[in-house]
């Protein structure tokens, strides 16, 4: 059985606060209403810094059964020269709490600068460091590239080696990398207008339930909406949801 995981980046967005969150809802329960209404969200402070232990165990625990977190790994891994040598960086990433989320921990995305170009022996290091398990439990692995070369078979035919999904992000100037080279695809919706009550249009919503669909056959989908009309991003996310439902 594949699942399709649908949601937003973060929780924190003061513009939500009466446009989604219901007004005079206490910040401290927003992941709790967010995560009673997506299925998933990316955790976005992990990219600039490490984050409590105790952060984890809270996040897990203020989401229902069933929630998935996906995870930005940190920065100091990925904007280097040199990728082989962020062992340390992934030591102190794994080692510091992200483990706590326990069943919650969905993919981890990998973001790359946009000037990074692609390098095969300096991405297979880098693969080859990444954990793909820990106490039993399988952890995947998401990589989000923006330059040109990248869009060269040699890339795909590496991560599909180690299994790493390459991150189809909808905007503007992004590389066509195929996006199946894993047993999971991961999508960044980037597209909402803040002038459409759902973010998008019922027919482009549709056109991207068709693929999303036609990829669950076989793989897991996890979709968020990012950026763009920001404001209106769980709308999206939510009308998504009732659209794969059939409610919409």
């Amino acid at each position: 059985m594949t699942e399709i995981r649908v949601g937003i980046g973060g929780w924190v967005f003061p513009p939500w606060r009466g446009a989604f969150y219901p007004a005079g809802l206490i910040q401290a329960r927003e992941l709790e209403y967010a995560s009673n209404h997506v299925t998933s969200i990316e955790i976005n402070g992990t990219f600039y810094g490490a984050q409590k232990p105790s952060s984890f165990r809270r996040w897990h625990d203020d989401t229902p059964e069933g929630f998935v977190f996906s995870v930005k790994g940190p920065r100091f891994a990925t904007h280097r020269r040199e990728l082989g040598e962020a062992g340390e960086s992934l030591d102190r990433f794994f080692g510091g709490g992200v483990l706590e989320l326990g069943d919650k921990l969905g993919p981890i995305l990998w973001q790359f600068p946009a000037t990074t170009q692609f390098d095969e022996a300096r991405f297979a290091a880098f693969l080859e460091l990444l954990p793909k398990s820990s106490d039993g439990r399988r952890i995947r692995h998401a990589l989000e590239v923006k330059h040109e070369s990248f869009a060269a078979p040699a890339f795909s035919a590496l991560l599909k080696k180690h299994s790493v999904a390459a991150v189809l992000v909808d905007a503007h100037g992004q590389p066509a990398i195929d996006p199946e080279t894993a047993d999971f695809v991961y999508l960044r919706l980037k597209r909402a207008d803040a002038e459409v009550a759902t973010g998008y249009t019922p027919a482009v919503l549709a056109a991207w339930r068709k693929r999303v669909t036609a990829w669950a056959k076989s793989r897991d989908c996890f979709v968020y909406f990012i950026s763009g009309g920001k404001i209106r991003n769980p709308a999206a996310a939510m009308e998504f949801l009732r659209l794969l439902d059939g409610k919409a």
